[in-house]
């Protein structure tokens, strides 16, 4: 009896080492509410399909407290977008804006399509061609009826 409320006891203790601190109620909604309006703008640099709001990744955490401070140090979104664009470039933006250097993010899933679309069409033409020029020799011609008179007939085959 003793024993089994030792055990207990070591357990209900034991298990308090490997409880993790609950994470702090948010002390101000309204800030809270800033910082994923300006999360949903920026991609997750880890995850990359998903946005600082949506992402747990260990960076997406560090980069939403990072726009916490600059909030409470009185920064506009704006310069925390130009803030975090400056320091990872055009790509931490989940909507891109169109210039020259990011082109290629806007244009190269159409460019990728357009030639998918071109290299399906060649193979079929090629197909086609190959297709239509597929008649057999007097050769090859003879060679198969040789070779269907050789073989037998299969157990229900008419004759």
């Amino acid at each position: 009896m003793v024993r089994t409320w030792l055990l207990g006891l070591v357990m209900v203790l034991a298990a308090g080492a490997w409880a993790k601190d609950a994470a702090p109620l948010v002390a101000d909604p309204a800030l809270e509410a800033r910082v994923m309006v300006i999360a949903e703008e920026l991609r997750c640099l880890v995850c990359q399909n998903e946005t600082l709001a949506a992402s747990n990744a260990d960076l997406a955490v560090d980069l939403r407290k990072q726009i916490r401070i600059k909030l409470v140090a009185g920064q506009t979104q704006p310069q925390i977008l130009d803030f975090m664009v400056q320091r990872y470039g055009d790509f931490v933006l989940y909507r891109p804006p169109l210039k020259a250097s990011t082109v290629l993010l806007w244009a190269g899933p159409f460019a990728l399509l357009l030639l998918a679309a071109v290299a399906m069409a060649m193979s079929i033409r090629r197909r086609r061609r190959e297709g239509a020029g597929g008649e057999l020799s007097a050769e090859e011609v003879q060679r198969a009826q040789q070779l269907l008179q050789e073989s037998p007939a299969p157990p229900g085959a008419r004759s």
